[in-house]
C-alpha cells in the first residue's frame, strides 16, 4: 500500500483508465472540481511494482464534531475478487483515518448487486452494506440504465433502439434541432436551462462555479452539449468521457419546444461520442428502481429505456466505522439538514 504524491498522478490515471472498474470520479482530477473536499490518492502493487489497485479518496471535515468523513466516489478500482488488494487499500483507509481523524469511510464500486463474492469480500473486511428500493438514497444512483456498446458500429446501435426512439431522433433532425458541443461561454444558457428544470421537477441545482470547475478542470474528458432550435438553446447535457465509459450525468431542458424531441437528438449525439472513441459503454446513469408507471420518476426510465438498453442494478453502499458514536452525530446532522433543505425547497415551490 502506497498513498501516493502528486508526481504519480499520472501512473496512477493510466491504471485508473485502463482498468474496467474505472470512473470519472476516480481520477486524480476530480478532486479540482471537489475543491471544498480534501484529497489523496491511495495504491496498491504487485510483487513486480505493477499498480493492481487504487483509490482517490475526498476528504471532508467535520469541524463541529472534529472529525472527518472519507469517500471514494465510486471506488475502490481494482478486481474486488482479490481480497488481498481489498486487504491493502482497506489499510490504506486505515492511515488515511488515523492521519484526518476519520469517523468512518464509504466506498461504493461499481459491482452488480448480484456480484455475491465482491459484496461478501467488503463485509468480510468489516463494511456494512446499505441500500434502498428507490436507488436515490445514497449519494450517488444504485440503478443505472446502460447502452453496451460492445464494438457496433453506429448504424448498428441506431438500428437497434426502439422504432420510437429512432423515430424522435429523425424528428428532431426534421425540425432543424442543431447539437453543438459548445464551451464556457454558454454555460448561462445552460444554467438557464438548469433552473427550469429544477424548477419542473423539484430538485436543487448546482452552481454555475461547479460546472465551470467541471469544463476547466476534466478538459477533453468532459463535453459541454447544447440542443439548439432556431437560434434559441432548448436543451443541454453535461457528459463524461473516461476509461472507456461516457457518462450522461447532467441534463436540463427548456419546457417550451419539447415536441421537436430535442432530448432524443442530443442524447443519440452523445452515444455517437462514446462509439467514435471507442467506448465500450454509454451510461445513461440514474433511475429510480421503483418501476411503476405511477411513480413521479417513472418517465425518466421510460424515455431511456427507449434507447434499448439494460437496467443494471448496483450493490449500494460500503460504510466502515471507525468511531461510532461521532458517526451517528453526524448521520443525524446530515437528516436534520436534509430534512430543513425539503421543508424550504417545499414552500419556495408554494410561493
Amino acid at each position: 500500500m502506497e498513498i501516493i504524491t502528486p508526481a504519480q498522478y499520472g501512473e496512477y490515471d493510466a491504471f485508473v483508465a485502463s482498468h474496467p472498474q474505472s470512473s470519472f470520479t476516480q481520477c486524480t482530477d476530480w478532486q479540482k472540481v471537489k475543491n471544498n473536499w480534501g484529497y489523496e490518492a491511495v495504491i496498491s502493487r504487485s510483487a513486480s511494482g505493477e499498480i493492481v489497485g487504487a483509490m482517490g479518496v475526498l476528504i471532508q471535515k467535520i469541524p463541529m464534531i472534529g472529525t472527518s468523513f472519507l469517500y471514494a466516489p465510486r471506488g475502490p478500482v481494482c478486481d474486488l475478487h482479490n481480497k488481498a488488494i481489498l486487504l491493502d487499500l482497506k489499510n490504506g483507509a486505515d492511515e488515511l483515518a488515523r492521519r484526518y481523524n476519520a469517523h468512518a469511510i464509504k466506498w461504493d464500486p461499481d459491482i452488480l448487486f448480484t456480484d455475491t463474492e465482491a459484496v461478501e469480500n467488503l463485509k468480510a473486511l468489516g463494511f456494512v452494506q446499505s441500500y434502498g428500493p428507490d436507488g436515490f438514497e445514497g449519494i450517488q444512483a444504485r440503478f443505472n440504465y446502460r447502452l453496451y456498446l460492445n464494438g457496433r458500429t453506429e448504424d448498428e446501435v441506431f438500428a437497434a433502439l426502439t422504432q420510437k426512439t429512432r423515430y424522435n431522433v429523425r424528428v428532431a433532425r426534421k425540425h432543424g434541432v442543431e447539437i453543438q458541443v459548445v464551451g464556457k461561454e454558454r454555460l448561462d444558457d445552460f444554467m438557464g436551462l438548469m433552473e427550469t428544470t429544477g424548477q419542473r421537477d423539484g430538485f436543487n441545482i448546482r452552481p454555475k462555479s461547479y460546472f465551470e470547475r467541471m469544463l476547466d478542470s476534466l478538459g477533453e474528458k468532459v463535453r459541454l452539449y447544447m440542443a439548439f432550435y432556431e437560434g434559441q438553446p432548448i436543451s443541454g447535457a453535461i457528459t463524461t468521457n473516461f476509461g472507456g465509459k461516457t457518462c450522461y450525468v447532467y441534463g436540463a431542458s427548456d419546457n417550451a419546444h419539447r415536441n421537436v424531441m430535442p432530448n432524443y437528438l442530443i442524447q443519440w449525439e452523445m452515444i455517437r461520442w462514446a462509439i467514435e472513441t471507442g467506448c465500450w459503454v454509454y451510461d445513461f446513469q440514474g433511475v429510480s428502481g421503483i418501476l411503476e408507471e405511477s411513480h413521479h420518476m417513472y418517465g425518466l426510465y421510460r424515455f431511456k429505456r427507449g434507447f434499448n438498453g439494460t437496467l443494471d442494478e448496483l450493490a449500494g453502499e460500503f460504510d466502515y466505522i471507525y468511531q461510532p458514536l461521532k458517526a451517528k452525530m453526524v448521520d443525524q446532522a446530515i437528516a436534520l439538514n436534509g430534512a430543513m433543505r425539503t421543508v424550504k425547497r417545499k414552500l419556495q415551490h408554494k410561493n
